[in-house]
């Protein structure tokens, strides 16, 4: 094989890498900027524990949305969660939002609760009936405490 040749061979085979790359690069960036158009509803938790951005929220145990963000209320001391929801799913005002786990060493999703209301949450609503996490090592020491207290009684 000749130096030509060779060169040929080497230059196709860069330009079929960067042209490879750069159909990543653009699937990439259209990806990120391909967002679902819906909307976000607030919730205000006692606890959040295992919640983040991006975990799920589940209608009916489908996955419909995501958390988008968390923070503290310094007025409230209570933990606020953005819920982003796709449009064609419309909510009734009085449904509720839960923190659930998927098991014991699973992670955490809020779970949504449709309510009966002909009235829908409209985008920034507050989805008012809330349950936060439940810490299973408080519910476990709840049950030894229980089950010593039953012991001490003759």
């Amino acid at each position: 094989m000749n130096a030509g040749a060779e060169h040929r061979a080497e230059l196709l085979a860069g330009t079929a890498v960067l042209a490879a790359a750069a159909g990543f690069l653009l699937w990439g960036f259209g990806q990120g900027f391909a967002r679902e158009t819906g909307y976000e509803v607030r919730a205000s938790f006692p606890d959040v524990d295992g919640i983040a951005v991006g975990t799920e929220v589940r209608l009916a145990g489908v996955p419909v949305g995501r958390v988008s963000s968390v923070s503290l209320n310094p007025d409230t001391y209570m933990a606020d969660a953005r819920l982003s929801l796709p449009a064609d799913i419309a909510l009734p005002s009085d449904s509720a939002a839960l923190i659930q786990s998927d098991g014991l060493l699973g992670g955490a999703y809020i779970q949504i609760q449709p309510g009966g209301s002909p009235d829908n949450l409209a985008p920034g609503d507050e989805i008012e009936d809330v349950q936060g996490a439940v810490s299973l090592l408080q519910l476990m020491m709840k049950f030894v405490d229980s089950q010593a207290g039953d012991e001490e009684t003759p």
